[in-house]
């Protein structure tokens, strides 16, 4: 097998425990003999945890000596919770080194250094903007800016309501785009919404998916932010899952409360008003929208109150996909800042 399709599979190593590594990054790492075979496969553990390069040597034995590790991230060179991985690649005698993105966290980071320096053959930006823009996204963000990476996801009609006249919702998108939201919940740390919300639709917050194992899908933390009280009774007070109550509007402050619990990735579903506080605060980091093929004519927009008082201050975006699922049309994408 070679280096490309060794990156592969350890991305999707990380991606299978995407939501569960906070605040560590969900690494993926594939281990080679030095016939370029699998011999070592692994993907970081929850926190306090091993590491992606320690579960896949741990995999690859000895045959990892004279190997290479294939890794999405640079390996870590510092001891915090557990000994660097830069030490465990030395010790089992791997030759050489092939990583996707360079590591942002001054900490952590030189790992290709310290590997050069014990003789290792290291390469680095091998499917680095895969890696940057897919499993390692909102871990990168968070790293180099201290925030966490905020996707707000939000579902409309083509003409760009998120309900009718009469306030109904029910169902804008298709079952094919809930069953995908539903599964993107579970790669999440925290859901936000506002008090307004709540009180109009609401909603359990959960991911609800039709995998096996249904009852073992692991629940974000869901996060209401709005000062007035939550209606007694309402479903984000069960104990389906943990909720937090940031009686406060102010996006950063909000951010700042998730970041000082070690939330990464979080998924924004709030109505249009905390949309707009966001978007007018520069803290949505992308947009992920689905779009029904159907015209509602009444009812409110996807987004209120954003800062944009003319076109010229309209907020750009990049768009970096659009497909369908289902019916609807399914666009990412990003500030063009």
């Amino acid at each position: 097998m070679n280096v490309d399709e060794a990156m592969a599979l350890a991305v999707a190593a990380g991606e299978r425990v995407r939501g569960t590594t906070s605040p560590n990054p969900p690494v993926g790492c594939v281990i080679l003999d030095a016939g370029g075979r699998v011999v070592g496969e692994g993907a970081t553990r929850p926190p306090g945890g091993a590491h992606a390069e320690v579960v896949a040597l741990a995999a690859a034995g000895p045959a990892a000596r004279g190997g290479t590790a294939v890794v999405t991230l640079e390996p870590c060179s510092h001891h915090g919770r557990t000994p660097p991985c830069t030490g465990a690649l030395i010790e089992a005698g791997v030759a050489r080194v092939v990583f996707a993105v360079a590591d942002p966290n001054p900490q952590a980071a030189g790992g290709a250094e310290v590997l050069r320096a014990a003789g290792v053959r290291v390469e680095g930006g091998l499917s680095g903007e895969v890696v940057e823009r897919g499993v390692l996204r909102a871990w990168l963000h968070y790293a180099r800016t201290g925030r966490p990476h905020v996707t707000w996801k939000f579902a409309s009609s083509l003409d760009g309501r998120v309900a009718a006249g009469d306030g109904s919702s029910r169902w804008i998108s298709s079952p094919e785009s809930r069953a995908e939201v539903h599964e993107f919940r579970t790669k999440v740390d925290a859901i936000v919404v506002g008090t307004g919300t709540v009180r109009t639709d609401d909603p359990r917050l959960t991911a609800r998916t039709s995998r096996p194992g249904q009852d073992g899908v692991r629940q974000p933390l869901r996060v209401v932010v709005g000062k007035g009280d939550l209606p007694p009774g309402a479903r984000v007070l069960d104990d389906e899952a943990e909720t937090m109550h940031l009686r406060t509007h102010d996006p950063d402050v909000v951010l700042g409360a998730l970041a000082a619990r070690g939330v990464v990735d979080v998924l924004l579903e709030g109505g249009p008003t905390l949309a707009g506080a966001f978007t007018a605060a520069g803290r949505v980091d992308r947009v992920l929208a689905y779009l029904a093929p159907k015209f509602l004519g009444d009812g409110p927009q996807a987004l209120r109150d954003a800062g944009v008082s003319t076109v010229t201050d309209a907020v750009g975006l990049v768009v970096e996909q659009v497909s369908m699922c289902g019916p609807d049309v399914r666009v990412s994408a990003v500030p063009a800042r």
